[in-house]
């Protein structure tokens, strides 16, 4: 008998007993072959008595030869048909009786389950009104620490904003710098190209000047700061709830909002205007190096820059760098407190804390563009 080959199964029915035959290759190279002709006749109107293995023709084996006869021991137990382990292969029968010790859970062997169309929308449904109310919740509890705050009852280090401060600004300086540097070089290069054929290639410095105080360095340093700060936040309180560090903090009688959260959004309210106005340099000093290169001097792009430049258009870059730094944190804080608790939660609450940041920053910039063409400013 080949003992390499095919596995194959082959169950013979005599009086009372069942006799089962095994032969060929039993490993996860080889088809495993159907059990359902054994399942049958031990369902059948009348039931063997016993089950017995034939094994003299079985090779070599792995998990697949110990699934299968798993699988006919629990159908022949179900239908109380004695499982004679003793005529299986040395090792066998020790592994099915320690399989068999443990009770199969009722989920374990079911397929996938078929979800309807309306179940899946009220899921959904249902999910977006759980994470609005989360969503409330966190920003009363944030108003009411900045109340405390500001009627100096706020508990948290300050060394702790320091530190964050630290952290989510002169750390975050050369990101900055690297990416605000090429916006402003790509406007350049855009600009020249467009108003170079109309002869107005001076006003190039209008272009950069303009759109990295009023748009591109919020926007941009706001959506640095999600991917580097807020998924940061994330992670650092996601890992603190999964170690239950927060739940020690209540226990203590610490508000969380107050000693994690209060700090971090102070940090961000004060660091992300300094950020954008250095992005705005920098940006600005990008569009100088291409304008230098497509034949402007130094001294015309410098004048022509602060022609551009006012006090309005200053002031809104730096209004909405405030919001998306608040928005940055909320969303970093918000996504940390609700980490689950196992470690690869961490991992998608930093996810989420970023792209809740980023699509809230792009939202909130389309609102101050509808809101300014409103005002006229």
């Amino acid at each position: 008998m080949d003992r390499q080959g095919t596995a194959h199964l082959a169950a013979e029915r005599a009086g009372d007993r069942l006799r089962v035959t095994l032969g060929g290759a039993w490993d996860i190279r080889h088809p495993r072959p159907g059990i359902d002709g054994v399942l049958s006749q031990l369902s059948a109107a009348t039931p063997p008595a016993r089950v017995e293995f034939e094994s003299s023709g079985l090779g070599k084996f792995d998990s697949t030869l110990i699934s299968c006869l798993l699988q006919l021991a629990r159908g022949a137990s179900e239908r109380g048909v004695e499982f004679d382990f003793a005529s299986l292969p040395e090792g066998v029968d020790d592994l099915l009786e320690m399989a068999l010790a443990v009770p199969e859970k009722r989920d374990a062997s079911g397929g996938v389950t078929e979800v309807s169309f309306f179940s899946r929308v009220g899921s959904a449904s249902l999910a977006m009104v759980d994470g609005l109310f989360d969503l409330f919740s966190f920003i009363g509890e944030c108003l009411f620490a900045f109340g405390r705050l500001f009627t100096g009852r706020a508990r948290f280090r300050r060394r702790d904003m320091w530190v964050t401060m630290q952290e989510c600004g002169a750390e975050a300086l050369p990101i900055v710098s690297l990416i605000n540097l090429l916006i402003g070089m790509i406007l350049a290069f855009v600009g020249s190209q467009q108003l170079g054929s109309m002869g107005a290639n001076l006003f190039v410095a209008n272009l950069v000047a303009l759109a990295m105080t009023r748009e591109m360095a919020s926007i941009m340093t706001g959506i640095i700061m999600s991917g580097r700060t807020g998924a940061a936040f994330a992670a650092q309180l996601g890992s603190m709830k999964t170690n239950q560090e927060i739940d020690a903090l209540r226990t203590f009688g610490f508000s969380a909002v107050d000693f994690l959260v209060l700090p971090r959004m102070l940090a961000l309210i004060v660091m992300m205007p300094l950020l954008t106005i250095y992005a705005s340099v920098v940006g600005m000093v990008g569009g100088l190096l291409v304008g230098m290169l497509t034949g402007l001097t130094f001294q015309q792009y410098f004048d022509q820059t602060m022609r551009a430049l006012d006090f309005t258009s200053c002031a809104i870059g730096v209004g909405k760098s405030i919001v998306f730094g608040v928005i940055i944190a909320a969303a970093g804080c918000l996504r940390g407190m609700q980490c689950g608790n196992s470690s690869s939660a961490v991992g998608t609450a930093a996810t989420a804390a970023v792209v809740t940041a980023i699509t809230a920053i792009i939202a909130a910039d389309c609102l101050f563009a509808v809101l300014l063409s409103i005002l006229g400013i």
